[in-house]
């Protein structure tokens, strides 16, 4: 992005903050230009002039936050197209001198400008892309800016714009008078980019200090038959006007929404699974179950030994992992042996865990049986799956419900389990240290 310089518009008054400096209001620690600002370095735009009020340009210069492709902080004036024109005048004063041969008259790559004096005839090589970009709108992504910048570049002049959604009405007074047509209505946002040349050829016509008014670049070089290319913007480009805007935003941060930008949100390493698995009982004993053996009780059906809080535990770090379930590994045919030890499958699931590089660091499993009484047993089920896992006993709870002697479970005839499993990256242990 060497030839795409940018003037950051940072002179407002901000009337409806309710007495805030929206440009110095903090998103997640950052002033609002702040992130302007840093979105453009962050593009790659290597030349950053911002064009502020001129009570703040001395200690904005002296920000210890400023990347290096900021070259000057100068003041603006009372309206948007007087500060834009004196980042130009910036930039241009600071620009890197032209070689002779590159701004002969008559080369191959000189760019032909109607009604524009010869002295400001520019090459390709030498006409740069100039963004302006609102300061207000801290939310524009680097991807965005590099976009407008290429669609500058290849059409002369272009602005991102998203459509409107809501019903537009226009007013009669208090009263409404219609209702807008919104097919082929969008709103424009910034940065906005066009080449040196046309914004050049346009002041030709409409000088800045002038008596016109522009809203934006685009509304200018739309004023001098300069066509405008429309690119998608970005919803989350929102510009800050009021208070709620800076909730916004940093909701927005939180999230994650921001393309280019990564959720603010404290990241928790790990991955979290859900597994479930139910089974009625079946003729024969003993019940397993929890990886225990209880005598007297009638076992559970199924192809292995039935243990329902085993299954759950070895399909929620599955499910974690990315791996798929139990059945997959351990078909209910042949291939499986019929009344395996489900404590041999968990052990299996947990080196298949390891191999995909995480380490188990909490598992809870909650049972729901009408029948047999099982307190006693719990904590004997927590070393049996702590063994099976390879982990410390603390990183297990197994706790039991009656499920309210509701449904077929608390009816005696099923016996279902619920566990849900936390992993961990291998390198790193549960408590955050090395494995």
């Amino acid at each position: 992005m060497e030839q795409v310089w940018a003037v950051v518009v940072a002179a407002g008054s901000s009337r409806r903050m309710g007495g805030e400096d929206k440009l110095a209001a903090e998103i997640e620690g950052r002033s609002v230009l702040r992130w302007s600002v840093e979105a453009l370095a962050a593009a790659g735009v290597r030349r950053i002039v911002i064009a502020t009020s001129p009570a703040r340009v001395a200690e904005l210069a002296a920000s210890p936050w400023l990347p290096d492709s900021v070259v000057a902080v100068v003041a603006g004036g009372e309206r948007r197209q007087d500060s834009v024109a004196a980042g130009v005048a910036a930039l241009a004063s600071t620009a890197p001198a032209r070689p002779e041969s590159a701004a002969a008259e008559g080369s191959e790559e000189a760019v032909a400008q109607v009604g524009t004096p010869a002295r400001a005839r520019r090459t390709r090589s030498t006409d740069p892309v100039i963004l302006v970009h609102d300061a207000a709108r801290p939310m524009a992504s680097p991807a965005l800016v590099r976009a407008v910048a290429a669609a500058a570049a290849t059409h002369g002049a272009a602005i991102p714009v998203v459509p409107v959604t809501e019903t537009l009405k226009r007013l009669d007074g208090e009263r409404v008078g219609s209702t807008v047509d919104r097919t082929d209505v969008v709103a424009a946002q910034t940065p906005q980019g066009l080449r040196l040349s046309l914004l050049e050829r346009a002041y030709g016509k409409y000088p800045p200090d002038g008596p016109q008014m522009w809203t934006d670049e685009a509304s200018l070089l739309e004023a001098c038959r300069i066509p405008v290319h429309a690119i998608t913007g970005e919803t989350t480009n929102l510009k800050v006007t009021v208070p709620q805007d800076l909730d916004r935003a940093a909701a927005l941060l939180e999230a994650g929404l921001v393309p280019g930008r990564p959720s603010s949100r404290p990241s928790v390493a790990g991955r979290v699974g859900l597994g479930t698995d139910s089974h009625p009982f079946g003729p024969g004993e003993p019940l397993a179950l929890g990886g225990v053996t209880i005598d007297g009780a009638p076992r559970l059906a199924g192809h292995s030994d039935g243990d329902v809080a085993l299954h759950a535990v070895a399909d929620a770090l599955l499910g974690a992992a990315g791996l798929g379930d139990l059945g997959r590994l351990f078909p209910a045919d042949s291939r499986t042996p019929a009344g395996v030890d489900s404590r041999i499958l968990l052990s299996s699931v947990a080196e298949n865990v390891r191999r995909a590089g995480f380490i188990p660091a909490n598992v809870d499993v909650t049972i729901v049986a009408g029948r047999p009484k099982l307190a006693g047993r719990l904590p004997s089920m927590e070393d049996v799956i702590a063994a099976a896992l390879g982990v410390d006993p603390s990183a297990v709870n197994v706790k039991a419900s009656t499920g309210n002697l509701g449904g077929p479970e608390g009816a005696g005839r099923t016996i279902s389990a619920t566990a849900i499993a936390w992993l961990v990256p291998a390198e790193r242990s549960a408590t955050g240290g090395r494995a």
